[in-house]
């Protein structure tokens, strides 16, 4: 692959043109915007990390080398999936602009990324077209964010879950099982059906069979025998892209840096400024319900908004909830909650303290705590109708029995 060549992006907004992404020689990256968006009043959000303090856009972006501004390397894959992705396109991983030329038809949210040169896509030129073709397919059927392998697929209701040819247009993200901890589907669709239960807001679910999904790379058919499917939010059911930004986009930060340059303070500031107090009473049920599920991985990525009406921000639908402490039994926080990443540390005093500091209604807080612990008591003695691995259900167990706001309550 040349790197001395200038490649251009197009970024768009519900299909709106509003910037372009440059690729220059060095391997540097620019991101500018169209002066159509940056006259426009009303414009529909992106990022609140292109927001100053007074709500106004930030015109100049930084410049970065290998990797892309932040915003959009959140966009792509992470970890062993972007491996696979960049081994199968013959892509240096840490290339991220070549990444997003090939992903950029079906990202997470209202963006999508066009080649201004369909004609130059970034293979080396010894690949035969038949070679080209099959390797772009391939890609796009791994066109969303994450670490754990994942689809887009589509719902047919004579024909169930099924992956599309060329990966574009899904409303489901169909996940497959992990590869080193068991039973991960079965876990996180408990979890995420409990949540349902204790009145978080979660998108429909399903926990299905590998093999009743259409359309699934044999080499990967092997892994387990069920996958999680949830159904996509950021999509309706006319097919129409709704935006959404994960919190690593909103602060700005790359995504390896997803457990540390962030608290759950400052999600939860940003929440109450943006979306009031029914988006930090959601908040607090969820933060408060995975604490007591043991989930160590609730990082920065794993809390999203989403812009309804283009330019203004509410929380996202509720995702990624797994128990975390039957493969890690030592597990902690994702992030700091007060200074502390210890579950033993969540005490009502902590939840006063953490209201004060951010400034939240401490009513509202503390009743949403009761209400959740109390929630979850009921629904947790009548969960065997639920696919829940009887060593899991020993470890939550346990796992309750060292937090205090499990014996407040």
């Amino acid at each position: 692959m040349k790197t001395t060549e200038i490649h251009a992006l197009k970024v768009l907004l519900y299909n709106k043109p509003i910037g372009t992404l440059t690729h220059l020689p060095g391997d540097s990256n620019a991101f500018t915007w169209d002066q159509d968006y940056i006259d426009d009043v009303s414009r529909a959000t992106l990022s609140l990390s292109f927001k100053d303090t007074l709500g106004n856009l930030i015109q100049e972006i930084p410049m970065t080398r290998t990797q892309l501004p932040p915003f959009f390397s959140n966009l792509l894959p992470e970890g062993l999936l972007r491996e696979y992705l960049a081994k199968r396109a013959n892509i240096n991983p840490k290339h991220e602009f070549f990444l997003l030329w090939i992903l950029g038809q079906d990202l997470p949210g209202a963006l999508t990324i066009q080649p201004l040169d369909r004609n130059n896509m970034p293979f080396p030129s010894d690949q035969t077209e038949k070679e080209k073709k099959k390797k772009k397919d391939l890609m796009f059927r791994f066109s969303l964010a994450g670490i754990q392998l994942k689809f887009s697929g589509i719902q047919r209701s004579d024909h169930g879950l099924v992956i599309p040819t060329n990966g574009v247009g899904g409303d489901w993200i169909i996940k497959l099982p992990h590869s080193i901890f068991r039973g991960v589907p079965e876990n996180e669709y408990t979890m995420m059906e409990l949540a349902k239960r204790v009145g978080i807001d979660v998108p429909k679910t399903a926990l299905l069979p590998i093999e009743e999904v259409k359309g699934m790379p044999k080499e990967l058919d092997r892994l387990g025998e069920n996958i999680f499917a949830i159904q996509r939010f950021d999509r309706t059911q006319e097919g129409h892209k709704i935006h959404i930004e994960d919190f690593a986009q909103v602060f700005g930060v790359y995504p390896e840096k997803k457990y540390q340059k962030a608290s759950y303070r400052n999600i939860a500031e940003i929440i109450w400024k943006e979306c009031g107090e029914t988006g930090i009473a959601e908040f607090i049920r969820r933060f408060v319900f995975n604490a007591l599920i043991g989930n160590g991985d609730m990082h920065l990525k794993n809390w999203s908004l989403i812009y309804k009406e283009k330019n203004k921000a509410m929380l996202a639908p509720a995702y990624d909830f797994v128990s975390t402490i039957l493969y890690l039994p030592e597990d902690k926080l994702a992030l700091n909650f007060m200074h502390s990443k210890d579950f033993k540390d969540l005490t009502i005093d902590q939840f006063k303290r953490f209201c004060s500091k951010a400034q939240l209604p401490e009513q509202l807080v503390l009743d949403c705590v009761q209400e959740t612990v109390q929630l979850f008591s009921e629904n947790w003695k009548t969960i065997k109708d639920l696919p829940l691995d009887k060593n899991l259900q020993e470890a939550i167990s346990q796992h309750l029995k060292t937090i205090p706001l499990w014996h407040n309550y």
